[in-house]
């Protein structure tokens, strides 16, 4: 075993093998999921209808457009309100049900895990601007005493492990395809396990350092485009880039991966993801850290995801599968999720986090006074 796959366990390595051994490509809606990498190749190829469908896609995932679509709504703002109701009553907010949350977890162990721009963080212009406020990290950090905690993010790691700047949490970057956990872990049942360290996807290392230096090149003419390498994927974020070049980006893109059958296209809030085509995603990375707390078989665990992306879809995606924990949403429109509850934006993440401490306090300090 490499220093890269050190974990904690037998059983969470036979979890991690079984997973990177499969490799088939995932589209993110509205373009179709397709069965084999050559199909997916021949929808790249193809343009037309194809394209459009990205276009639209990338529309979707602009707040800008959202906004819009509400105000091109407003005659007839009767509807957009049913919608708004209809969806709230389908995803509570986790505040106004903190307390029927709170009296599920009765006699579970929460664990925590939170994806990092735009749930921990405002989702900013450029990507190096994303900082947490101090507010939200001392509620972070105070979270992190009383509960296994992680972070789970697109970033590769030592970039959200610097903008965090929180000790004793397990980290996950570039979507769980480098997972790293603390040398001294308060919570881990298994105490006598290594500290983790788990990279699925090392052989493609190379890879993505030569796709990342060809979209570099290749998207200099598109103005405000931003190539990011988050070691494992590379994104291109396209929020600074004016609409009418979209179609241009997408297709510089396009035109980089033909030659790299191995790697697929996904799509986040206003970027394009590049990530190696395993099966391994933000939900492997929430089963692989419960395995690796010791909470795998569990019955009396609660684990909670909030996020705000459609990556951190995997992972609400896993937990109802499980019906262990749910996900919540982060979000201030109406989106299809598989999360349980939403919240509208960071300061409601932050509330939130602040009240399951002062829970966490009251509930220990009436056991400790019975």
């Amino acid at each position: 075993m490499t220093k890269q796959n050190v974990v904690p366990a037998e059983k969470v390595a036979a979890i991690a093998v079984a997973a990177v051994a499969g490799s088939s490509p995932m589209l993110p809606y509205p373009p179709p999921r397709v069965s084999s990498r050559m199909k997916y190749l021949s929808q790249l190829e193809l343009g037309g209808c194809v394209i459009n469908s990205w276009m639209e896609s990338m529309k979707a995932s602009s707040p800008t457009h959202a906004k819009a679509a509400v105000a091109l709504a407003a005659p007839a703002d009767t509807a957009v309100d049913e919608e708004q109701s209809s969806w709230v009553m389908r995803h509570p907010s986790a505040l106004s049900k903190f307390e029927q949350i709170m009296r599920g977890s009765k006699g579970k162990r929460i664990v925590m895990f939170l994806d990092y721009d735009g749930t921990l963080s405002p989702i900013v212009d450029d990507p190096d601007s994303a900082f947490m406020s101090t507010a939200m990290r001392a509620a972070l950090k105070n979270v992190a005493r009383y509960f296994p905690t992680a972070i789970v993010s697109g970033r590769r790691l030592d970039k959200v492990i610097d903008f965090v700047k929180v000790a004793g949490l397990y980290y996950a970057g570039s979507h769980g395809m480098d997972i790293k956990g603390p040398a001294k872990p308060r919570h881990n049942k298994a105490r006598a396990a290594k500290p983790v360290l788990f990279q699925p996807a090392c052989e493609f290392l190379p890879m993505i350092d030569a796709v990342y230096r060809s979209l570099m090149e290749r998207t200099k003419s598109t103005p405000g485009a931003r190539v990011e390498n988050n070691k494992f994927c590379v994104s291109v974020h396209f929020r600074c880039v004016d609409e009418k070049g979209w179609s241009a980006l997408f297709e510089q893109v396009r035109s980089v991966l033909k030659e790299y059958p191995k790697l697929r296209l996904t799509q986040g809030r206003k970027v394009l993801e590049i990530r190696p085509t395993i099966k391994w995603d933000k939900g492997k990375a929430l089963e692989f850290l419960l395995e690796s707390l010791g909470y795998a078989d569990s019955k009396d665990v609660m684990p909670v995801y909030i996020g705000d992306d459609r990556t951190d879809e995997d992972a609400f995606k896993v937990l109802r599968d499980r019906g262990q924990g749910f996900g919540i949403l982060v979000s201030k429109f109406p989106k299809e999720t598989n999360a349980t509850y939403s919240l509208l934006e960071p300061s409601e993440v932050r509330d939130f986090l602040v009240r399951l401490v002062e829970w966490k306090r009251l509930s220990t300090k009436a056991r400790f006074y019975k």
